[in-house]
């Protein structure tokens, strides 16, 4: 009997629906696929309580408004974290189970250049404060 790409024999649950061929992956690989999903969960969370706390918690800056706009800015990346990690989670899983390479993963590059973006008004903001 032939071996899968993942090294282990095909399985009963091994279907063919077409062209494409679903396999049950060695569960190792869903359950790090499970793992990187709660992580971007994890990041999407933390992202969301630093908004909340910017503008609950941060003294106002001295450009009206600010703490609204940087609130809102790492709102938006909790949730374009959280939406991503959803669909990175199931494309992973589906590329598992049809013996596929794995999608290319953009998002971290978005998630990078907002946090920079975020960092520099952060740096801004603080020098400004310290200026007045």
């Amino acid at each position: 009997m032939a071996e899968t790409p993942g090294g282990a024999a095909p399985s009963e649950e091994e279907r063919t629906d077409g062209a494409h061929a679903e396999r049950e992956p060695d569960y190792r690989f869903t359950l790090a696929n499970e793992r990187t999903f709660l992580a971007w969960l994890r990041t999407s969370l933390s992202l969301l309580a630093a908004g909340v706390a910017v503008v609950q918690l941060v003294p106002a800056f001295p450009i009206p408004g600010a703490r609204a706009v940087t609130g809102g800015l790492l709102t938006a990346l909790a949730v374009i974290a959280a939406g991503s990690g959803v669909l990175r989670w199931r494309s992973v899983e589906t590329a598992i189970r049809h013996a596929r390479p794995l999608p290319p993963q953009r998002i971290p590059w978005v998630l990078a250049a907002g946090l920079v973006l975020l960092a520099l008004v952060s740096l801004v903001l603080v020098v400004l404060r310290g200026a007045t």
